[in-house]
């Protein structure tokens, strides 16, 4: 994992997401999953564009199964951002840099 993506776990998620000042960004993903595959330079990306005004993280649904199960993920990659511990917007499949800024922009404010 890069720089600024936070790899989350069933332990961090409290403390890295749902406690969290700033708006978080969460990919739940799969190493299996071609998509997620495809998507992990976005969002590799988004964070450093984002930097200072949302966290980025990634939940591998695998090794994070109480997480995704909570928030019924069952279809991968799927992105939750979250403000307050709350999820704000969820953007399901393959989600492009440009929609992904936007959906956060929105949240920044």
């Amino acid at each position: 994992m890069a720089g600024n993506v936070i790899e989350l776990t069933d332990d961090n998620f409290q403390s890295e997401v749902l406690e969290a000042n700033e708006p978080v960004v969460v990919d739940f993903w799969a190493e299996w999953c071609g998509p997620c595959r495809a998507m992990s330079p976005i969002i590799e990306e988004l964070s450093e564009i984002v930097a200072g005004k949302a966290k980025v993280a990634k939940l591998n649904v695998d090794k994070a199964q109480n997480v995704a199960m909570n928030y019924g993920i069952s279809a991968i990659p799927t992105v939750i951002i979250f403000k307050g511990g709350e999820p704000e917007k969820k953007l399901v499949g393959l989600t492009s840099l440009q929609d992904l800024q936007d959906a956060v922009e929105a949240m920044a404010v």
